[in-house]
């Protein structure tokens, strides 16, 4: 059954290093989208190019309306070897989430076991409720312990759609996505439908992840972003803008 996306809470400016638009740009797109809440989720340390942690301190700087949009201040954190992240707690305060998530950047695969341990560890942490991309072989993870565990620490698991769109760099996606999805309706644990959009023009654009759930039949009451309340529950927000 297709579905109303209502939001995107993973997606970076030009300030991530290698992004091309602005906040703005990208609200005055999410805008044009029909969307209700756009979250923006710079890097944190430990990729080439993106801010200096300082950044998320000043985040409440931004309008928290932008064209009609409720804009939500997020990070995507990099998990470390040893099950740390990569942003102190006093700039994860400033956050209204954290998307956590593997990178080759800056971590170096120990195995399915200890991966899986770094990432559980790092998903206890108050602030983060989603885990970026968990798909990829490069650093394979244990979907049996990872699920359940998710569920426990209410983190949702995300769908990538850039996955889809270089699904030959992403080592066994779309079979890893397969065996994490089935758990996530075995278990009742959510899932975000992302973009993961690197410029405007991919703000909102899920189809690829859309096409592939409606394909394996998932089931739709698990997936956040089709209700903006309910979205905002799960991240314990009080929104402040009208549209919503």
């Amino acid at each position: 059954m297709k579905q109303n996306y209502v939001l995107d809470i993973h997606t970076h400016t030009l300030a991530s290093g290698h992004a091309f638009g602005t906040i703005r740009e990208m609200a005055q797109a999410a805008s044009e989208r029909h969307l209700e809440l756009l979250g923006v989720s710079e890097h944190g340390p430990g990729i080439p190019g993106t801010v200096e942690p300082i950044y998320f301190s000043t985040l409440r700087c931004v309008p928290r309306c932008l064209y009609g949009v409720t804009i939500l201040h997020g990070c995507e954190i990099n998990v470390l070897n040893g099950g740390t992240l990569s942003l102190d707690q006093k700039y994860i305060d400033f956050l209204d989430y954290a998307i956590i998530g593997i990178h080759e950047q800056c971590y170096q695969n120990e195995g399915e076991e200890k991966n899986t341990d770094h990432v559980i560890s790092c998903m206890k942490q108050e602030k983060v409720h989603f885990l970026a991309h968990p798909d990829d072989d490069h650093t394979p993870l244990d979907y049996k312990r990872l699920v359940p565990a998710a569920k426990k620490y209410h983190v949702a698991l995300e769908v990538n759609n850039n996955t889809f769109r270089r699904k030959q760099r992403r080592k066994n996606c779309l079979e890893n996505y397969k065996e994490m999805l089935s758990l996530c309706m075995e278990y009742r644990a959510p899932v975000l439908v992302s973009s993961d959009a690197h410029d405007p023009s991919q703000v909102g654009d899920i189809s690829l992840a859309a096409e592939f759930l409606d394909q394996i039949g998932f089931d739709e009451t698990l997936i956040l972003n089709t209700d903006a309340e309910k979205f905002l529950n799960f991240i314990s927000f009080a929104c402040a803008c009208g549209n919503v």
